[in-house]
C-alpha cells in the first residue's frame, strides 16, 4: 500500500530522503491535531501524509518551511534598530555637501609594527610533563 505511494511522490519530492522527512513531518502534525486535505479510508498517519503529498494537496515547499521551522531553536524576530532614525534625522540636517570627511572618524587602528610587537612580547604557556 505505501510503495505505490512512495513511488508516485518521487515525482513531486525528487530525493527519497527529503521525501521521509517531510513526510514523517507531516505525519507528526497530523498526529498533533492537524487538518488533514484527503480521505483518510483508514490509513494511518504516514500514509495519510504520502499520499497528500502525492495528491498535491500539499506543497513540498511549504512542508520543508515548516519543517526548518519546527527544528529552528533560536527564531530571530526582525525587529527595527534603534540606531536608523537617528541616523536618518542627523542626514536630514547635513546637506551631502556638508557630510564629516573620513579624516573625523576615529577608529582603534594599529601597525603592523604594533601588532609584531605585541605578538613578540607573549608568552608561551608552560609547558606541563603530566600532560
Amino acid at each position: 500500500m505505501a510503495r505505490v505511494t512512495v513511488e508516485d511522490c518521487i515525482d513531486k519530492v525528487e530525493n527519497r530522503f527529503d521525501l521521509v522527512l517531510l513526510a514523517s513531518h507531516r505525519a507528526r502534525q497530523i498526529s498533533q491535531g492537524e487538518q488533514i486535505t484527503i480521505d483518510r479510508d483508514n490509513d494511518k498517519n504516514p500514509v495519510v501524509a504520502l499520499r497528500q503529498i502525492a495528491d498535491e494537496t500539499l506543497s513540498p515547499g511549504d512542508l520543508k518551511e515548516a519543517l526548518i521551522h519546527s527544528l529552528q531553536k533560536h527564531v530571530e524576530v526582525d525587529e527595527p534598530e534603534a540606531d536608523l532614525p537617528q541616523i536618518a534625522s542627523q542626514a536630514e540636517e547635513t546637506p551631502d555637501a556638508e557630510l564629516a570627511p573620513e579624516e573625523n572618524i576615529a577608529f582603534d587602528r594599529m601597525s603592523e609594527e604594533e601588532l609584531l610587537a605585541g605578538i613578540e612580547g607573549l608568552v608561551p604557556p608552560e609547558k606541563n610533563d603530566d600532560f
